[in-house]
């Protein structure tokens, strides 16, 4: 059996993991999915100062305190950035890295040079964070998702802390330079963001395996099951 730790992405929390959590934990693995500092339940601490780099130093500790080793470190959207940098201050206790769906900058790029936000609607901006609009929330970003699981999702959504939303030039340089071996890229076929030509180029730059999934950006929500199956494959 493996030890899972899933770091969520934006407007998210570790709820977004729950499905997928259940279904790996249920096949008897053990599993991780904490919470941002901002985000989620967490979102009464939202301060200045939050980082990709404090959020992966919190993961960090979070391994070491908990004498985990060989883990399977996976991240989705903007959190693959803070997988990314998990992996580089953990290295000795990361056994496999998978992006799912996720937003990973190389040396020199920033999250505005990848992500297309086409007609979205502006920001709702607040002094530490941002956040898309309910409808914006509703008609486009969960768009995907149907019924009560909809508005599970909606009624859980937070502003996201502007220093989780990218990294500066050369914050994941490390991590970019060491081999993963074994890690994983998930593209999910309905996702706009982040494009598939940057995952590709993930995928390429880590030597990794190249797995599709029929589903938008959500699959640990809409297939939850599926998800669980490729992370512990």
């Amino acid at each position: 059996m493996a030890t899972f730790l899933l770091v969520h992405g934006s407007f998210q929390g570790g709820w977004i993991w729950q499905p997928t959590a259940n279904a790996l934990r249920a096949a008897g693995h053990t599993v991780y999915a904490p919470t941002m500092e901002g985000c989620g339940e967490r979102v009464h601490a939202l301060r200045a100062g939050i980082s990709v780099t404090g959020a992966a130093e919190e993961l960090a500790e979070l391994l070491r305190h908990e004498d985990l080793n060989d883990v399977v470190l996976v991240g989705t959207s903007s959190g693959g950035m803070i997988a990314a940098k998990t992996a580089e201050l953990a290295k000795v206790r990361i056994g496999r890295v998978i992006f799912v769906d996720a937003l990973v900058p190389q040396v020199g790029e920033s999250t505005k040079d990848i992500v297309q936000r086409g007609n979205a609607d502006p920001y709702e901006m607040t002094e530490f964070a941002r956040g898309p609009t309910r409808n914006d929330l509703a008609n486009r970003l969960f768009g995907e998702l149907e019924g009560a699981q909809k508005e599970w999702a909606l009624e859980r959504a937070t502003p996201h802390p502007n220093g989780l939303s990218d990294v500066s030039s050369d914050e994941l340089k490390a991590f970019w330079a060491n081999d993963w071996p074994n890690s994983a890229v998930i593209y999910c076929f309905h996702s706009e963001n982040p494009p598939e030509p940057h995952q590709r180029r993930t995928a390429e730059a880590l030597k990794a395996k190249w797995i599709e999934m029929d589903a938008g950006h959500y699959p640990m929500l809409t297939h939850g099951e599926e998800l669980a199956r490729l992370l512990a494959d």
